[in-house]
């Protein structure tokens, strides 16, 4: 008799630790299934514009005038994450529990992204005066749910390259578009602090302390004056050259890169239903 509650009593425990199993794969499935299979951002629409001392296309041979309709994306922006472009971006294939002070699932398992999960296009910038350099006068962007504004978590990629067509890149600039809090932010990584990005050059989740730019680096730029007014760390990011008695000189192609970033804290959860309505990027050119 004893034997017989006795292994009842071994069976209910084992009964019990199966179920406890089971509840954590399905809690796994669950945060997977939140962090890379619902759409963020679909059909967006975006433009860029140049200033009166530029002229701007979407193809090096293409025709070139003061704005320009960016490609449209179609795809999905998935959680990625990059200290450098070139390196490439990553996304989280796999989750562990948390440990003491972090969420109940930390991202473990990294990988490669695809070209789906971000945005990239590229423009061509030219001009027909003297040397000039080129800034950004401003990012623009609508979010779809002003409650859960999934641009907190936007980066914007912008990299030049040396002057002509297929050239090298000449630099890596990231932009924050909306230094806002999510509502319901919270930190997303086993390891790292606010600002910490994955490490391009690893694949264990390592991340790295990364330099954004905002809005005090842009410059300012009156559109019914033509002037432009430099703020105290407006940032140029290329420069520009004309080819003597009014011709344009030699294009240079501007790389822009739009994505979700994983290692925000404002990449959360509820900006699964959410979308980026419209982005819009405007260069001018100093003398």
């Amino acid at each position: 008799m004893k034997e017989s509650r006795y292994l009842k009593n071994k069976l209910y425990i084992a009964f019990v630790t199966v179920i406890i199993t089971l509840l954590i794969v399905v809690a796994v499935t669950f945060a997977w299934y939140i962090y890379n299979t619902q759409k963020h951002t679909t059909s967006v629409h975006m433009a860029a514009g140049a200033g009166e001392s530029l002229q701007i296309s979407n193809s090096y041979d293409g025709k070139y005038g003061q704005s320009t309709v960016l490609d449209e994306f179609v795809g999905t922006l998935n959680p990625v994450s990059t200290n450098r472009i070139s390196g490439g971006f990553q996304k989280v294939y796999g989750f562990t529990n948390g440990s003491e002070n972090q969420p109940n699932l930390v991202a473990s398992i990294f990988g490669s992204s695809e070209a789906t999960d971000y945005y990239k296009t590229s423009l061509f910038l030219r001009t027909n005066g003297t040397k000039s350099q080129v800034y950004i006068s401003g990012i623009g962007y609508e979010d779809s749910d002003k409650e859960n504004p999934i641009s907190t978590a936007i980066r914007v990629g912008i990299v030049p390259h040396l002057p002509g067509v297929n050239q090298a890149a000449t630099n890596e600039y990231f932009f924050v578009i909306n230094p806002a809090d999510n509502p319901k932010a919270e930190y997303n990584t086993a390891t790292g602090a606010e600002g910490d990005v994955l490490d391009a050059d690893k694949t264990d989740g390592t991340t790295v302390p990364m330099r954004t730019y905002d809005s005090d680096n842009y410059c300012n730029y009156d559109a019914e004056t033509g002037a432009i007014t430099l703020k105290p760390d407006s940032l140029p990011i290329c420069e520009l050259t004309g080819a003597g008695g009014g011709e344009y000189g030699e294009s240079v192609q501007v790389d822009v890169y739009i994505w979700l970033e994983g290692c925000d804290k404002d990449c959360t959860s509820n900006l699964c239903n959410t979308t980026l309505k419209r982005l819009a990027v405007s260069f001018v050119g100093d003398n």
